[in-house]
C-alpha cells in the first residue's frame, strides 16, 4: 500500500463552491498561491469578479468548465495564460502564449518613474521589449504622454496592440517590430526596459520553463548579453532630464551598473516589493 494518498477528485459540476476551491487548492500544491489560483480560475470559469465569490460562495455553483480550468494548471500552464488576463499596476492587460506574463515586481519600474518626475511629467516614452505593452501602457495610465514600443516578437505586438485599443490608448502609441532601439531615432523623457536576464543554465519552474518565450527569458551563459546591447544605446536615446529605467535579476545589480555606468550614465538602485534589487535607474 503507498504511503501518499491518492490526489483529491477534480471539482464536479453543480457542486459547492467552498469544497471545490479547496479540492482545487490542494491539488495545486506545486504552486506558490494555491488558493489565489483556485479562485481565480473558479472566477474565471464563473465570469465574475473574484470578490464576488469571496463575500458570497455559497450563491454560486461550480460551472461545467472548471475542471478543465483545474487540469490545464495542474500542466503548470501560467494562470493568466488560462485566463487570458493579468492584472499590472493599474490596468488590465490581455496576455497569452507568445507574451511573457507581467510579474508584480516589475511595478517597480514604474514607482522608480515616479520618483524621478515627481516635479513634472514626461512627455515621451520609449519601452524597449514591450512584450504585451505591458509598461508603457501602465506609464500611460499614469501620465498623459505618447509612447513608442518595440518588441521581436510579432505575438507579443498583437498583445500590446489589442491592449492599447482596449484601454482607449491606441491614438497615444505605436508598436515596432524590431531589435531593441537597432532603428530608433531621437531622445525620450522615459525609456523603460525589462530585457531577458535568466543564464541559459539556470533553473526555472516549469510553468515558465515550458510556457513562457524563451527570446523573452534567456539572455546568454551570464544573463547578460541584451544588457550589453542595451547600456550601448542607451545615452543617445535619454532625452535632457529624462532617464532610463531597467529592471534586472536579484543578484545583477553591480555587473549591470558597470556597464551602464562605463557608457558615462549615473545610476542608482531600487528594491522591489520583497526587497531585492530590481531596477536601475539611469540618467
Amino acid at each position: 500500500m503507498s504511503a501518499c494518498s491518492p490526489p483529491s477528485p477534480l471539482p464536479q459540476a453543480g457542486g459547492g463552491v467552498r469544497q471545490a476551491l479547496a479540492t482545487a487548492a490542494a491539488r495545486f500544491a506545486f504552486s506558490a498561491t494555491p488558493r489565489l489560483d483556485a479562485e481565480l480560475l473558479m472566477a474565471h470559469a464563473l465570469g465574475v469578479e473574484r470578490n464576488a465569490i469571496l463575500l458570497d460562495p455559497d450563491r454560486y455553483a461550480v460551472p461545467a468548465g472548471f475542471a478543465a480550468l483545474v487540469e490545464r494548471r495542474l500542466r503548470h500552464e501560467p494562470i493568466a495564460y488560462i485566463t487570458g488576463t493579468r492584472g499590472f499596476w493599474s490596468i488590465d492587460l490581455a496576455v497569452g502564449p507568445g507574451a511573457l506574463v507581467p510579474r508584480a515586481d516589475s511595478e517597480t519600474l514604474l514607482i522608480a518613474a515616479q520618483a524621478h518626475f515627481a516635479g513634472g511629467a514626461p512627455a515621451t516614452i520609449l519601452d524597449l521589449g514591450t512584450g504585451p505593452g505591458t509598461l508603457l501602457l501602465a506609464a500611460l495610465d499614469e501620465w498623459p504622454a505618447r509612447g513608442l514600443g518595440i518588441d521581436f516578437s510579432a505575438d507579443a505586438l498583437g498583445y500590446a496592440r489589442a491592449n492599447a485599443a482596449a484601454l482607449g490608448m491606441a491614438d497615444r502609441t505605436q508598436f515596432l517590430r524590431g531589435n531593441w532601439a537597432d532603428a530608433i531615432t531621437g531622445r525620450f523623457d522615459l525609456i523603460l526596459a525589462n530585457p531577458p536576464y535568466i543564464g541559459t543554465a539556470e533553473t526555472l519552474p516549469p510553468e515558465v520553463r515550458d510556457h513562457e518565450p524563451h527570446a523573452a527569458l534567456f539572455a546568454g551563459a551570464d544573463g547578460l548579453d541584451d544588457y550589453r546591447i542595451l547600456a550601448a544605446q542607451l545615452p543617445a536615446l535619454i532625452a535632457p532630464g529624462g532617464a532610463a529605467v531597467i529592471e534586472i535579476g536579484a543578484t545583477q545589480a553591480a555587473p549591470v551598473s558597470a556597464l551602464l555606468e562605463a557608457q558615462g550614465l549615473h545610476v542608482a538602485l531600487h528594491h522591489d516589493y520583497g526587497g531585492n534589487p530590481r531596477v536601475l535607474l539611469a540618467r
